[in-house]
């Protein structure tokens, strides 16, 4: 049995947290360096902030680190504060006409749906939704279903790559490389990949693709990145236009003020803002490397399937998956039919239980994340306050 890692978190010993999928849990050691950042910050901000003295080679360390890490080129990718920013400047750069198509799943995170709503207001295009069938057991019963989808006006496929709400690893290689092949865009929220599952960039192909640092990489909040193949690079447009852009910035090639591409200056060089969280980056790599953090993930897997099956047994109802497709370290468990958000506020305050429960569909789900500071304790007591509080929600609803 694994040595329990608590300690080397910060998180309330109080609270049993089981809710790594949404912000993350940073270490105390990344925590200390983010600190460390923060601190040269304060002691000296012009110096700092001054992108021509030592931040470009700071922000550069960071992108060599986690293009290591994600299998890409450091040049191919930029530092941001979340996967919702990159995607936003990805998909606001697009050239979207009347009746274009964008072709997507009913299982998106809700923030990009209303990015692909706000976008599609201004331009004429639709969404198109697939429908996913459940539970998914093949890559053919996914990819099948999605490319059944595709018109002539489709311009854009857009995919999570582990879902939100449902926490599916979905095999998108195939679809990719057929949209590819189509003249499609494809554009990927990578949200929870980083960390949590293998990721080759270069080898998926994808066009565009965000991913967290903050999740399953264990950063401190704020850190993520956006990928671009570098032939759309030039097409992109900056959320915010400042001391990184250039006149030429949107010619292939262009160099950026500051020594980088056009590509990297303009995103990156984006005013007065603490890039602490981002210069943290690698010393959150650094410290999965130093725990072995591939055999504290394959313990989180083992825990966290067994107690979506022990939750199953509980209810009833079967999981969204097979194993293959289920997030490795996450699952979205379906429960008794109730309130979702009375079950949540009942297992904090009567359990101390930090976990998501929300309504997807006609579903009822309870996403359990196992993370290298739970054990089977903590397991253990999510499940017997399950069979406590169903029981009684199912009744009262």
């Amino acid at each position: 049995m694994r040595e329990n890692l608590s300690s080397l978190f910060l998180l309330d010993p109080d609270v049993t947290f089981l809710n790594h999928g949404s912000y993350g849990a940073c270490p105390r050691p990344v925590f200390e360096d983010y600190q460390r950042w923060q601190m040269k910050l304060e002691r000296q901000p012009v110096a700092f902030l001054d992108p021509s003295r030592g931040l470009t080679g700071w922000m550069r360390d960071g992108r060599v680190a986690v293009a290591t890490e994600v299998g890409a080129s450091p040049d191919d990718l930029v530092g941001l504060t979340n996967a919702t920013t990159g995607l936003n400047i990805a998909i606001q750069s697009l050239d979207l006409r009347p009746g274009d198509e964008i072709l997507t799943t009913d299982h998106e995170y809700a923030a990009l749906e209303k990015t692909w709503a706000y976008v599609c207001r201004r331009s004429g295009a639709v969404v198109k939704y697939v429908s996913i069938p459940l539970p998914l057991t093949t890559e053919a019963q996914f990819t099948d279903a999605l490319l059944a989808g595709i018109t002539d006006r489709t311009r854009v496929l857009f995919l999570s790559h582990i879902t939100s709400a449902t926490a599916l690893v979905f095999p998108i290689e195939r679809a990719v490389a057929e949209a590819r092949a189509r003249g499609i865009i494809s554009v990927i929220d990578g949200a929870h990949t980083p960390g949590h599952i293998p990721l080759n960039l270069d080898a998926l192909g994808a066009d565009y693709y965000a991913g967290n640092c903050h999740k399953w990489m264990m950063a401190p909040k704020g850190a993520a990145f956006l990928h671009v193949r570098r032939e759309l690079q030039a097409s992109l447009n900056p959320l915010v236009i400042s001391h990184g852009w250039t006149e030429d910035a949107n010619k292939p090639g262009a160099q950026g003020p500051f020594g980088n591409s056009g590509f990297v200056d303009e995103l990156e060089v984006q005013g007065t803002r603490d890039p602490s969280a981002w210069l943290a980056v690698p010393a959150a790599i650094a410290f999965a490397h130093q725990h072995d953090w591939k055999s504290v993930a394959r313990d989180c897997r083992a825990l966290a399937q067994d107690t979506a099956t022990r939750v199953s047994a509980l209810t009833g109802l079967p999981g969204f998956c097979s194993p293959e497709f289920c997030a490795p370290q996450m699952v979205s468990m379906p429960v008794t039919n109730c309130d979702p958000l009375l079950l949540k506020q009942r297992l904090l305050d009567e359990f101390a239980i930090e976990i998501p429960c929300f309504k997807w569909q006609q579903h009822t789900i309870v996403r359990v994340s196992a993370q290298g500071y739970n054990t089977q304790r903590d397991m253990d007591h999510l499940v017997a306050a399950l069979t406590v509080l169903l029981p009684q929600l199912s009744a009262e609803g």
